[in-house]
């Protein structure tokens, strides 16, 4: 891992003397909670979170515990954030004939990336991911897809194209992850349980990809969730494999708090720390990790990069031509980014009312009643949103409905759960693709419609 000067009063606070004696153990915390990001970035899965997300004091204290540290969660670091950061995150993918040991493995396409909004004024954490395919212009290419920026112009030049398209924000540091990370960690796990939510069938010869997966709850060892996560031939291209990537990271989350698995994570942090070269130095380590520990589950949101498909018929496999307006939107509501709307001379207020006629709405039933969905979109149109559709149930049954925010609105998400009386706003984009909102039922609302 690369470390790089850092200017302490950009946003780390000092830290006591108290802290400064436990380095080995604040750095190990952080790469327990680095080696779960590793996981799902590396494949092109997707999705840092781990670096930054939720994650329960006791856990970390068990972790510590199992390798032998003697550690309290109160001194875990003196470090604070001193002001909002972005964080830009890349996975790379595999460059031909490269050595493993090689510096050259993290000059390859970039087939994940993500900016990290780190909040320390409402404790949160939002993450914006940007299809790899987005459309950009490249320096001595006419238009590229975003992808390219990293292995054409490394870092560098693929955070100024990053920063361009959301809006000129400032990105202060990087992190890449390199290919075969993903692999060895489930593996080394001993395999994740994952829900599979379509039979996934798919031969490659020129990648030497073979891809045969059953739907439904199944172990996923290390080859089969890489494929689970490559998987392209649904026609959503690189959005399918951005919706994946939660289930993905869940998944290795609860293999993490597994006895069996804690007592073996020293070994495991060290095999993973090759595979990740960041600008991040050691005390910005021990901000983020700090910040990361004290986090609420329900502040981390994750909201992709809205747009559309350049294709007439909608094939997502094409260039991701970003919408301007919820960029716009997303930048104001999830980066707090003032975005001054042009055309009438006034800035966007991220709460303001959303009319329900301009919202599109899929309802997924989840639940063990076959009319739910049916009812539940009765309701809402009786209460003013006109365009509502029953789509393809949701193969799993789910306990707790939820509002999924699709393209990232979250004032229309509180808006409908304020007319629903309830359900859980997930701030992800695991709905269906060309909705506003998902209303997935689940059996909580059974006996109410």
């Amino acid at each position: 891992m690369k470390n790089l000067s850092i200017f302490k009063r950009n946003f780390v606070k000092p830290v006591d003397r108290e802290t400064r004696k436990k380095p080995k153990i604040v750095l190990y915390v952080f790469w327990t909670l680095l080696l779960i990001f590793t996981a799902a970035i590396s494949a092109g899965i997707g999705a840092m979170t781990a670096l930054f997300a939720p994650v329960e004091p006791q856990f970390i204290s068990r972790v510590l515990d199992a390798a032998g540290f003697n550690y309290k969660s109160s001194n875990s670091s003196g470090y604070r954030l001193s002001r909002p950061v972005n964080i830009l995150i890349m996975g790379i993918d595999r460059v031909p004939e490269t050595a493993a040991n090689s510096p050259k493995i993290f000059e390859g396409r970039s087939d994940t990336i993500l900016v990290f909004h780190l909040d320390p004024r409402d404790k949160s954490i939002s993450l914006i991911s940007v299809p790899r395919d987005t459309k950009v212009q490249i320096p001595g290419i006419r238009f590229s897809k975003i992808n390219e920026a990293n292995a054409r112009g490394g870092a560098a030049l693929a955070t100024r194209l990053v920063s361009t398209i959301l809006n000129n924000v400032t990105i202060e540091r990087y992190v890449r992850v390199s290919n075969g990370a993903f692999r060895e960690l489930v593996d080394l796990l001993g395999g994740i349980e994952v829900f599979v939510p379509r039979a996934m069938s798919y031969t490659d010869t020129t990648q030497k990809l073979k891809i045969n997966l059953a739907q439904g709850w199944q172990i996923l060892n290390g080859e089969q969730a890489e494929q689970f996560a490559r998987f392209r031939n649904d026609g959503l291209g690189d959005i399918g494999r951005i919706q994946r990537q939660q289930s993905l990271i869940q998944a290795i989350l609860n293999s993490l708090k597994s006895p069996s698995v804690l007592v073996r994570l020293p070994e495991i942090v060290r095999l993973m720390q090759k595979y990740v070269d960041t600008n991040l130095n050691f005390e910005e380590i021990l901000t983020l990790t700090n910040f990361g520990l004290q986090l609420e589950r329900d502040n981390f949101k994750m909201v992709m990069l809205p747009g559309r498909s350049s294709s007439g018929q909608g094939d997502l496999r094409s260039y991701w031509i970003l919408d301007a307006a919820g960029r716009d939107r997303i930048m104001t509501q999830y980066f707090q980014q003032v975005v001054p709307d042009f055309a009438q001379g006034q800035f966007p207020n991220s709460s303001e009312s959303v009319s329900p006629t301009n919202l599109k709405i899929s309802v997924q039933n989840a639940s063990s009643k076959p009319t739910a969905a049916k009812s539940v979109a009765e309701f809402l149109r009786k209460n003013g949103f006109s365009n509502v559709s029953v789509v393809k149930d949701w193969p799993d049954k789910q306990r707790q409905s939820q509002i999924i925010v699709q393209k990232g609105d979250l004032a229309a998400a509180n808006q409908m759960q304020k007319v629903l009386g309830d359900g859980k706003i997930e701030a992800s984009s695991t709905g269906e693709i060309d909705s506003d909102l998902t209303l997935r039922v689940g059996e909580d609302w059974v006996k109410r419609f």
